[in-house]
């Protein structure tokens, strides 16, 4: 867990803690220059430029350690998403136990500079306070944020408790229209953030276009504004996605249930390739499912809930009560098995359901089949024509 706290600290203070932003960010881009790009392993690229690093950039030990690492760090994202290690900015520095301390007693941060130790007092909360007292942290990162302010991320490590066993499953079934669907009936819609979104769409056209058209002083306000409303969208998103899921995993752990999502990854790719027009594949590219289901997992291991993701195949298009493939219209599902008609997300998320309750226990691929209709049944005993 990684609690951000806002830093209060001096002028001077301010200073020795941007001098080392400066001189981390300085050595993180030697190191990747002059190392060789091929070395991932921070134990290696230590063991090269250890002695350089900590006499031209006037690091402490730790310090030094801490930009071979986050370098290694980089290049092994670089590497897996096939990019070149983008240029480090003197924005923020890592710590370790030795270069970090929280002082509970007036909490104050202690800080190693390049220079000499500081203690720069935090701006706590109530919440805050609940989750560092009697925690020992041993690793943080000082960031400056785009307001200009100081905050020290904390990294905050505990035992996860043992994931429960369950037979009970609620199937959760994400959208864009309903953001999510559980089987057990809660919905929580999405136009709200649909029309939001589009909202901040409008808002970002005018203002762009006023940013590059417009007379100097337009100009200059327009990047003001921009500047001001960039990040509202993310953080309204996240802000809902984190009550879904908390709601969820709460009603889990009341009803003693694991949670069973679909694995929508790669449904981009496949839906950019149907025919779409701009506003369609703008909505469907800015829809935070995977967030979402970022959220439930985490929340669930720290709840002891256990969160599985299932094929989404046909689960849309099977009909709950029969397991016959049925018709979807939008918002409606019609069986023409046994007449069942309901909401189509409710029924994805009671398939969703049954294919998380086969996952989770003993014999549970039975709850899958299917009895034979009439007409299928006829069939069987219809005479057999030999084909010309």
């Amino acid at each position: 867990m990684t609690l951000v706290v806002r830093l209060q600290p001096t002028p001077e203070q301010s200073q020795l803690i941007e001098k080392t932003a400066v001189a981390f960010a300085d050595a993180c881009n030697w190191i990747n220059g002059n190392v060789n790009s091929n070395l991932t392993n921070r134990n290696s690229i230590q063991a090269i430029c250890y002695s350089d690093v900590k006499s031209q950039f006037g690091l402490t030990a730790n310090h030094v350690v801490r930009a071979c690492a986050r370098v290694a760090a980089n290049r092994l994202t670089a590497k897996r998403k096939r990019r070149k290690v983008r240029e480090f900015k003197p924005t923020s520095f890592d710590c370790d136990a030795r270069t970090f301390r929280i002082i509970e007693e007036g909490y104050l941060v202690s800080l190693s500079t390049t220079e000499k130790r500081i203690k720069v007092p935090m701006r706590v909360s109530n919440y805050h306070i609940g989750k560092l007292q009697g925690r020992p942290s041993t690793s943080a990162q000082v960031c400056k944020h785009r307001d200009g302010n100081f905050y020290i991320h904390i990294q905050l490590k505990s035992d996860a408790p043992k994931l429960k066993k369950s037979k009970n499953v609620i199937g959760v079934d994400f959208g864009r229209r309903d953001i999510a669907v559980t089987s057990t009936g809660n919905s929580w819609s999405g136009k709200d953030i649909s029309s939001i979104r589009d909202k901040y769409f409008r808002t970002r056209t005018s203002l762009q276009k006023k940013a590059s058209q417009g007379t100097r002083s337009t100009r200059r306000r327009a990047r003001e504004i921009l500047k001001r409303l960039s990040g509202g969208e993310k953080r309204y998103q996240s802000w809902l996605n984190h009550n879904i899921s908390s709601s969820i995993i709460r009603e889990a752990i009341a009803t003693d249930s694991i949670v069973a999502v679909e694995d929508l990854t790669g449904i981009r790719e496949r839906t950019n390739q149907k025919p779409r027009n701009k506003t369609e594949r703008r909505r469907s590219n800015s829809w935070a499912f995977y967030q979402l289901r970022a959220f439930l997992e985490y929340k669930g291991i720290k709840e002891g809930v256990k969160v599985i993701a299932i094929p989404p195949s046909y689960t849309s298009q099977t009909c709950q009560k029969c397991l016959h493939i049925g018709t979807r219209n939008n918002k409606s599902f019609k069986c023409e098995n046994c007449g069942n008609n309901c909401d189509a997300d409710y029924n994805g998320a009671k398939m969703i359901e049954l294919w998380g309750c086969s996952v989770n226990q003993p014999r549970g691929s039975e709850l899958l089949s299917c009895d034979i209709n009439s007409r299928a049944t006829e069939s069987l005993h219809l005479p057999y024509r030999k084909c010309r």
